[in-house]
C-alpha cells in the first residue's frame, strides 16, 4: 500500500539576508576582519539599571499577564506623556509585546484581515509588513499616501502601516503628514498602525537634544485629535535601551482594538516574561541612559557620514534612526561589492522593495573601534 506524503509548512520567500553570505566572506578577508554595518543590532552594553531590574525579578514562578502588569502599563503611559507629547493614555489601551517584529508580522491576522483585504505599507519598507499581510491572506500594497491608490484598491484597505522614523530610509513624517494619512484611513474605516521604534533617535531638525523638535507619534493630539480610535502606536526598547536580546516592546492606542488583541493573545499564549516586563518598567522610567546611548550614535554618525561621502556615496533622507540611506548612482549590488572589498558590509536597498534599487543601508551599530576602522578603510 502506498501512503501519500503530504507537504507541510508555509510558502514564504527565502529570508533575504542569506544572499549576503559571499559579501560577508569577502569582507572577512580584509586585514583586521569585517566591519559589519548591515544589520541594526545593538552592540553596546545593556544599562546596569535595567540588568539589575531583570535580576531582581528573576524569581517568577507564576505565569505573567498578557496585558502587562499595571505598573508597566503606567510606566508606558508616563513615557508617552514625558517623551512623546501624549497625555492621559488609558492604561487599558497598552500592552507589552515580544519585541515589535512579532506584532508587525501578526497584527493583520490578529485584526481579522482576510483574503481580499489590503494592507498598505511604505514604498521603501522593512519586509515584515508584507509577510504580515501574507500570514492573514491579505494583499500588501506599497504607497506612502492613500491618494496614490485607485478607487477599487482603496476601498479594500483595512490596515495602513506608517513607519516614522523609517527603516531603512530614516525619513520622518511631521504631524501634518501623519494627520493626513490618519484622516484618509478614518474616512474608509481602516486602522493605522505606526511603527515608531526609532523615535528617540532624531538628527538635525529632529534632534531634540540639539535644539530640534521631537519626532511626533501617531497618538499625538496634533495627529489623532481627541480620540485614538483606529490608531495603534508600536514601540520597541531594542534601539533606545540596547534591549534587542530582551524582546521588549509594546503597543498602545485604540482601547477597543486593544481589548480584542489582549484576548486573542491570551488564547495564543503570546506573553512577555515577567522579568522582562520589570526591566521594561525600569527602562521607561530612566531617560539618562537613552540620552547617553544617543550621544554614542550621534558621534558614530558624525564620523561615518563624511567618510561615506568621500567614498562617493550621497545621503538621502536619514533624518532619524540608526541608518544612513545612501546611493552611489549605480546598482545596489555593485556598491555592496565595492564596500565588501574594503572589508565593510552594508545592507542592500533591494531588500526593502523596488524603490530601494540603487541604494544601500549603512548601520551605525558598530562599536567605536569598528566605526573608526570603517572610516579609515573608506579614506
Amino acid at each position: 500500500m502506498t501512503t501519500a506524503v503530504r507537504s507541510f509548512g508555509l510558502s514564504l520567500p527565502d529570508y533575504p539576508w542569506e544572499a549576503m553570505a559571499p559579501y560577508l566572506a569577502k569582507a572577512a578577508e580584509h586585514p583586521g576582519g569585517a566591519v559589519n554595518l548591515s544589520i541594526g543590532t545593538p552592540v553596546d552594553p545593556t544599562p546596569a539599571i535595567i540588568q539589575d531590574a531583570l535580576k531582581a525579578a528573576a524569581d517568577a514562578p507564576g505565569y505573567p499577564t498578557v496585558h502587562g502588569t499595571p505598573a508597566l502599563r503606567e510606566a508606558i503611559g508616563g513615557w508617552f506623556a514625558r517623551r512623546r507629547g501624549v497625555e492621559g493614555l488609558d492604561p487599558r489601551a497598552v500592552m507589552p509585546t515580544v519585541g515589535s517584529k512579532e506584532l508587525v508580522a501578526w497584527l493583520p491576522f490578529l485584526l481579522g484581515l482576510k483574503p481580499g483585504d489590503v494592507v498598505v505599507r511604505p514604498t521603501v519598507a522593512y519586509p515584515t509588513y508584507d509577510i504580515g499581510a501574507t500570514f492573514a491572506g491579505a494583499t500588501a500594497v506599497a504607497a506612502d499616501d492613500l491618494d496614490e491608490l485607485d478607487a477599487a484598491t482603496r476601498a479594500k484597505v483595512r490596515l495602513v502601516w506608517v513607519n516614522s522614523p523609517g527603516n531603512p530610509t530614516g525619513s520622518v513624517r511631521d504631524a501634518a503628514s501623519l494627520k493626513k494619512i490618519v484622516d484618509q484611513a478614518r474616512d474608509i474605516g481602516a486602522v493605522v498602525a505606526s511603527d515608531e521604534c526609532y523615535a528617540e533617535l532624531g538628527w538635525g531638525e529632529w534632534d531634540l537634544q540639539r535644539g530640534g523638535q521631537a519626532v511626533p507619534s501617531i497618538l499625538d493630539p496634533r495627529v489623532a485629535g481627541t480620540s485614538h480610535d483606529g490608531l495603534l502606536a508600536v514601540y520597541s526598547l531594542s534601539k533606545q535601551s540596547n534591549l534587542a536580546g530582551y524582546r521588549a516592546a509594546f503597543v498602545a492606542g485604540d482601547a477597543a482594538l486593544m481589548a480584542n488583541l489582549v484576548n486573542s493573545r491570551k488564547h495564543a499564549g503570546m506573553i512577555v516574561p515577567y522579568p522582562v516586563q520589570e526591566a521594561m518598567r525600569v527602562a521607561l522610567g530612566d531617560d539618562a541612559h537613552v540620552l547617553e546611548q544617543k550621544d554614542l550614535y550621534r558621534g558614530r554618525r558624525e564620523r561615518l557620514l563624511p567618510a561615506l561621502e568621500s567614498f562617493g556615496l550621497t545621503l538621502h533622507e536619514s533624518a532619524a534612526g540608526l541608518y544612513l540611506w545612501c546611493t552611489a548612482g549605480e546598482a545596489t549590488w555593485d556598491t555592496v561589492a565595492r564596500l565588501a572589498e574594503r572589508g565593510i558590509v552594508v545592507g542592500p536597498g533591494v531588500f526593502y522593495g523596488d524603490a530601494g534599487h540603487g541604494y544601500v543601508r549603512v548601520a551605525l551599530t558598530g562599536t567605536d573601534e569598528r566605526i573608526d576602522a570603517a572610516v579609515s578603510r573608506l579614506a
